[in-house]
């Protein structure tokens, strides 16, 4: 009973954080709109000092985890190939169509559910994984599902300028920029003067419940109706798909030496998709499906999620 009472301690607080902005949204105290303009502070403000909190304060071999690295990119690489299979070949979808099923069963919410969950989980080190999470995520696996999606509208050919608006969309992340700083500032070997830190520390706190309370308002007025098929798909291979590649390839292929961090990148791969999911969906008419399959994931996580701590507690990797 204890070890189902700390788990829900961890998960609970998260998932109430979700309905309280999914209710105030409901009710009229906040407008969608509204959550569009929480998000763009979290994105563009308070996720990119978190990172720089975490990795300013680490040292580079802290830092720098091929394993992790190698062990995310090759599970969301598994993954997203499954994805785009099942799609294409069993379902006969487009490659449009294809890419937005496979991005959401391969590309979590790391920022705005993952890190929360792992800081209560795993303490200090969440910061770490999130900001490993942010360098597969957007060196690799959203251009990838994009140039895939893009290919399917006659961009097939023009493959240097997905590579141009690859790295032009880069240079404009904030939260790039803050890995890329809180690395350097490690290497330098500085200290940072307290009122800088202390004024970095305060956005980077800002994180986790804003984000959470973004989710929960983002989730009002979406419906699952006439979309059960392909949602079901999408979900499945989010929730139990993607989770069981990574247990494999922790357990056989990429050994990860520190436990936090391994159990970080198999909590990853169970989380529900990206808040930008049905955004990017939108580019090719696919927002419908993808918003229900968010709804349904971010809901049926909070079960999943709990389940996979607990499994953790026993019989951890």
């Amino acid at each position: 009973m204890g070890t189902t009472l700390d788990i829900l301690g961890i998960t609970g607080p998260i998932y109430c954080a979700i309905a309280l902005g999914y209710w105030a949204t409901r009710q009229g105290l906040f407008a969608q709109s509204d959550m569009q303009v929480f998000g763009k502070f979290t994105l563009n403000l308070a996720l990119p000092a978190l990172l720089f909190n975490a990795l300013s304060q680490r040292t580079v071999s802290e830092i720098l985890n091929p394993s992790y690295l190698l062990a995310y990119a090759m599970g969301a690489l598994v993954v997203t190939g499954g994805g785009l299979f099942w799609a294409r070949k069993v379902k006969g979808h487009s490659l449009s169509f294809g890419s937005m099923m496979a991005m959401g069963m391969s590309c979590p919410n790391s920022g705005f559910v993952g890190y929360p969950i792992m800081l209560l989980s795993f303490g200090p080190v969440a910061g770490v994984a999130l900001a490993l999470n942010m360098v597969v995520e957007n060196l690799l696996m959203i251009p990838l599902l994009l140039a895939v999606a893009d290919s399917d509208g006659g961009l097939a050919g023009r493959w240097r300028l997905l590579i141009w608006q690859t790295f032009k969309n880069l240079a404009q992340n904030p939260m790039i920029w803050g890995i890329v700083g809180g690395f350097l500032f490690s290497l330098s070997g500085l200290t940072m003067p307290a009122p800088i830190g202390r004024t970095v520390n305060l956005f980077a706190q800002a994180s986790a419940a804003l984000s959470l309370f973004v989710i929960g308002g983002s989730l009002v007025g979406l419906k699952v109706n006439g979309l059960q098929g392909t949602v079901a798909q999408i979900v499945v291979g989010k929730l139990l798909i993607s989770p069981l590649v990574m247990w494999g390839l922790l357990a056989w292929v990429v050994p990860i030496a520190d436990p936090a961090l391994r159990s970080a990148v198999l909590l990853t791969s169970a989380l529900p998709m990206m808040g930008i999911y049905t955004i990017l969906s939108q580019r090719h008419g696919h927002g419908a499906v993808s918003a229900a399959a968010a709804l349904v994931t971010t809901v049926l996580s909070f079960f999943s999620l709990s389940g996979l701590l607990w499994v953790l507690q026993y019989y951890p990797l």
